[in-house]
């Protein structure tokens, strides 16, 4: 080691020995003890005690023991379920939740079915990258996902879809090589 290095490294060795007179007793550093967010339970704390029991409660139960509370509760505050991903996007996700109530109502009068589930029949093995981007951006999957769902054809696709909109995916997805049904 030359001398230069070896004359900062003794006086870097010497600032730390020095600087540890200057440090607070541990005694003071164990009577603050830092306010960290991530640690504090207080200000999550529901303050009503009959809350405080249900959560306890609640976050004792297994993961089945949760969907079927889940399933009690949506049926007896009568909760429509909401479908998951690429489905709610679109201007058919309004109607799709009330469509159970116009289906009942609809039904002694016959009258003309105006919201569709489509679903994905069958495709041509030459089309299938084709169909698989179409599917990727019609509904809002990544690139496997989307793969993933062609290649298990026949699949459900969207519920509740206005008719026009529906009659367009199915001659888009007919353009491709692929057979889509309207039901």
């Amino acid at each position: 080691m030359s001398a230069p290095a070896s004359r900062a490294l003794r006086r870097c060795v010497c600032n730390a020995r020095s600087a540890s007179y200057y440090r607070p007793a541990t005694a003071s550093l164990a009577q603050q003890k830092p306010s960290r967010r991530w640690q504090s339970t207080d200000a999550a704390a529901p303050t009503n005690p009959k809350i405080a029991t249900i959560v306890d409660q609640i976050s004792q139960l297994t993961l089945l023991e949760t969907a079927d509370l889940v399933s009690t509760l949506k049926t007896r505050l009568n909760i429509p379920d909401m479908p998951m991903g690429g489905f709610a996007a679109g201007p058919g996700a309004g109607p799709a939740v009330a469509a159970p109530v116009e289906e009942e109502e609809a039904a002694p009068a016959a009258a003309e079915k105006t919201l569709f589930n489509l679903k994905l029949e069958k495709f041509d093995a030459g089309s299938k990258p084709k169909v698989i981007k179409e599917i990727k951006s019609m509904l809002g999957l990544s690139l496997v996902d989307s793969k993933k769902f062609v290649e298990s054809a026949p699949k459900m696709m969207k519920e509740g879809v206005p008719k026009e909109e529906a009659e367009k995916i199915v001659e888009t997805l007919k353009a491709l090589g692929a057979t889509a049904v309207m039901e």
